[in-house]
């Protein structure tokens, strides 16, 4: 991988995160710090496995890993923040949260968020560094559960379907019931609803 050009690390932690996109709920992200001694195969982008698969690995990645942590950022810090620097804030929370300090981080992507350590952004990071993969792996298995808690909450939303992204179901719904608290208010479909409820 030519592109992966870094100095010698003895501990290395892969960072990505899931919700972007989304209309609801936070976005989370996650860090790994993978054993190489325990070796996990079948690692790759968490949206080019099953959902099956992805629960299984998450839970052998939890078991081997030397560290692993979620670093989230909520629906309101991302209106306050936009969505790209509560991901940065995210990502710098799922680092700070590992248990050990590693000397290089791996992030999913073009952009580093702030950190104490050295980084590299890597483009398609999840599908080409295990530790990523990881990463990719725990942060959409958190955030998915957290969706299917949400749909329970508000089952008409449809949130364990779409898991809050723009579907023409959730915007349907959206138009329908009116945000709920964990919409975020800065995306413009859920602001321009706010906005016509309010005339």
């Amino acid at each position: 991988m030519p592109e992966l050009v870094y100095p010698i690390a003895h501990c290395i932690a892969g960072v990505d995160e899931v919700g972007r996109g989304p209309l609801v709920g936070a976005v989370v992200t996650a860090a790994v710090i993978l054993d190489p001694n325990r070796p996990i195969l079948g690692l790759a982008d968490s949206k080019k496995i099953s959902e099956k698969k992805r629960l299984m690995l998450c839970s052998e990645i939890k078991e081997k890993a030397l560290s692993w942590s979620i670093g989230r950022a909520e629906p309101q810090e991302i209106d306050q923040l936009n969505i790209l620097h509560a991901t940065m804030l995210a990502m710098q929370r799922a680092v700070t949260g590992l248990s050990i300090t590693p000397d290089f981080v791996l992030i999913d992507g073009n952009r580093c968020p702030a950190l104490s350590m050295p980084a590299q952004a890597v483009v398609k990071g999840d599908s080409l560094v295990a530790e990523i993969s990881a990463a990719s792996i725990i942060a959409k298995v958190t955030r998915d559960h957290e969706m299917a808690l949400l749909d329970e909450q508000y089952p008409q939303y449809g949130f364990a379907q779409h898991k809050g992204y723009p579907t023409a179901k959730h915007l349907e719904q959206l138009a329908r019931f009116g945000p709920i608290p964990e919409h975020r208010r800065s995306f413009a479909p859920v602001r321009n609803i706010l906005a016509a409820l309010s005339n």
